[in-house]
């Protein structure tokens, strides 16, 4: 694959609000954004809550249609969301939401639900699939607690598995919408280093939401700062903790006392965090 691996060009998407009976107001929750992404590479949003970075990495993903602009994914425009093209494109693009628990079935091993999300999207022979599974459970450390079903395993776990279920599918485009942060700082580190890993491994494009600049530091090639629906500032981690242009980017910073007088921190020493 060459060139882009995602594109958004001018991308806005509008909701109602107010009274129904009146047609609602409009509200931008994204507001004329447009991004790249190359393959390979992994690209932080970071904001503030409400921001409106969450509902752009679902436009990135095609999980929403915007309402205007235009959403290229391998060159080609994303099929409208509920068709069986839409369906078909589910393969190539997986999300890692915040709450795993709530993307996993309770009483089924997560063994199976991750053979389940596999014989839904591909039609193997049964001795592929069993090995395509337990590769992916092996790279991300589950190997050995497959059988259990979700309520047996940590936070750190679910995440894993949730990772697990997206991986199988052998997907280009991973969207990860605040996927750490209900995870205490250790696993944390542990969960960034997986990803980065995987990332590795699969030859994936990720595109990292997340609150926390300090973990999109660690993880991100390339930071793009939103704001109120728009980007304000993109730039690599490096560049725009040292010296941000804007000043809304300048105030993230500051908040964070511990980062500023930090090293910068690249993906190559991350990934010598133990697991």
């Amino acid at each position: 694959m060459t060139g882009a691996a995602l594109q958004l060009h001018g991308v806005t998407k509008l909701y109602r609000s107010g009274r129904r009976f009146f047609g609602g107001v409009p509200v931008s929750a994204v507001d004329g954004v447009s991004l790249s992404i190359a393959p390979g590479e992994t690209l932080g949003i970071v904001g503030e809550s409400g921001s409106g970075k969450s509902t752009l990495g679902r436009i990135a993903a095609g999980i929403e249609a915007p309402s205007a602009g235009e959403v290229l994914f391998d060159g080609r425009q994303y099929a409208r969301p509920g068709s069986t093209a839409w369906r078909k494109e589910r393969r190539f693009v997986q999300l890692v939401f915040q709450n795993p628990a709530d993307a996993l079935d309770p009483r089924i091993r997560v063994r199976e639900q991750v053979a389940g999300a596999l014989a839904a999207h591909e039609r193997l022979p049964p001795a592929e699939r069993r090995r395509r599974v337990e590769d992916i459970l092996h790279r991300v450390g589950l190997a050995e607690i497959a059988g259990r079903v979700p309520q047996q395993l940590s936070g750190g776990q679910l995440q894993r598995a949730v990772i697990a279920r997206a991986l199988v599918l052998q997907p280009r485009l991973l969207v990860c919408d605040e996927a750490v942060s209900a995870l205490d700082v250790s696993v944390q580190a542990q969960v960034i280093n997986l990803l980065m890993s995987l990332r590795t491994a699969f030859g994936l494009s990720l595109v990292f939401i997340t609150h926390d600049l300090s973990v999109a530091r660690h993880i991100s090639d390339r930071i793009a700062v939103m704001r109120a629906g728009r980007i304000v500032e993109t730039g690599d981690p490096d560049t725009l903790f040292s010296t941000p242009r804007e000043d809304y980017t300048k105030r993230l910073v500051a908040a964070i006392p511990a980062m500023r007088h930090a090293p910068p921190v690249r993906p190559a020493a991350a990934e010598r965090i133990a697991l």
